[in-house]
């Protein structure tokens, strides 16, 4: 498959997941009618609805991970393949995300009780982000992306108690004293 061609399919995987995502109600921008590069503020309604917060290092580091999976899964297809692979299953949990059987399960489960589900800016930018891990991981190596993987869990878990590895957690077995400790 030719360079080009990666491309063009990447990007038609974009917008076709911009495109379901809007046909399942979700906002292009923030409600608030502006757009910013970063939101530090993790525990306010316009929380998921920028480019970035602190979120982003999860989807930074489902980048790493891809990589890494595809990279055994794949080993034998050209590394384009393998990030068109990555952005079909990303696309696939932004769509999840953002449908009431996930948005009702983080707020009962989570500390996110006012959570709404992402602008569609939001899951774009996600998918870029993730294709910006997948792409670190695939330039450095090993020991340098688990490193960095490991400070980004634990900046976010320091700055706003949460992180990848709890986000799946409470998700799929949520602990009262996690979600106390979440809380402050």
């Amino acid at each position: 498959m030719s360079r080009r061609l990666t491309w063009a399919l990447g990007f038609g995987l974009l917008v076709l997941t911009a495109v379901i995502l809007l046909s399942m109600g979700r906002i292009p921008i923030c409600a608030c009618g502006t757009i910013k590069l970063w939101t530090p503020v993790w525990d306010e309604a316009g929380n998921s609805q920028h480019i970035a917060d602190w979120y982003t290092l999860s989807h930074i580091i489902h980048g790493f991970l891809f990589y890494g999976l595809f990279w055994l899964l794949l080993r034998n297809r050209p590394v384009g393949e393998r990030a068109l692979t990555a952005i079909i299953v990303e696309a696939a949990w932004e769509i999840l995300e953002n449908s009431p059987i996930i948005i009702d399960r983080y707020r009962e489960a989570t500390i996110a009780v006012g959570y709404t589900g992402d602008s569609v800016l939001n899951s774009m930018s996600d998918i870029v982000f993730m294709l910006v891990g997948f792409w670190f991981a695939w330039k450095m190596p090993l020991w340098v992306t688990v490193v960095l993987g490991i400070l980004f869990e634990l900046l976010a878990l320091y700055v706003i108690r949460d992180n990848l590895t709890l986000n799946v957690l409470m998700l799929v077995y949520p602990v009262d004293a996690v979600r106390q400790w979440q809380g402050g």
